[in-house]
């Protein structure tokens, strides 16, 4: 997910430093290529993930380089060409840290909704309001393969239900009725097109 302020600043500075949220791993960063639209990958369900191997923890730390990079909050392994049912996330709230989420389940959701402006680092410079429900719980494994139930609101609700719509091979276009959509897509198409 594309964060639409620039409020992470100071999360993104910190985090930058070497092995500052992800411990025991190579300490050079990668930051891999964002997969754009209309790539296949990203309307691919991703594969469930059995093991957390060194591969795994190595994609992990690729990840959050690349999304800190991006400037963006969240990003889900099929957003770098890897369809594994994995996600990072950071939106910068107080007293937080970068969560890694695998095999995430939403468990619960709130009938409140709230709706605001999503942005998406597969869809560049593309903005869009999408309602969803304000509240969710979530359970998913962490990298040292705990089971983790935990529930979340407003922008980190947000994000979890967005990436989480990625390892399912859902867009936040799909949230879109057929003509904001288009509409979208065009302009991406020709952004796209002037690169």
């Amino acid at each position: 997910m594309k964060e639409v302020t620039n409020s992470n600043d100071n999360v993104i500075n910190l985090c930058k430093q070497k092995n500052n949220y992800l411990p025991n791993t190579c300490p050079d960063m990668t930051i891999r290529p964002v997969i754009l639209y209309p790539d296949p990958v990203l309307r691919k369900e991703a594969e469930f993930i059995t093991r957390i191997t060194k591969d795994i923890r190595q994609l992990a730390r690729d990840m959050l380089d690349t999304m800190y990079d991006a400037r963006g909050i969240g990003l889900a392994a099929p957003q770098v060409g890897v369809s594994k049912q994995m996600f990072t996330m950071d939106c910068g709230q107080a007293g937080g840290c970068a969560k890694i989420f695998i095999n995430p389940v939403i468990i619960d959701s709130s009938e409140e909704t709230e709706e605001s402006q999503e942005g998406c680092l597969s869809f560049p410079q593309q903005y869009a309001d999408i309602e969803r429900p304000f509240y969710c719980t979530t359970k998913y494994r962490n990298l040292e393969g705990k089971l983790v139930k935990e529930s979340f609101e407003g922008l980190e609700a947000r994000c979890v239900q967005h990436e989480i719509d990625h390892l399912e091979g859902r867009l936040f276009i799909d949230h879109l009725h057929s003509f904001k959509r288009q509409i979208l897509l065009h302009d991406l198409k020709k952004l796209l097109a002037n690169q």
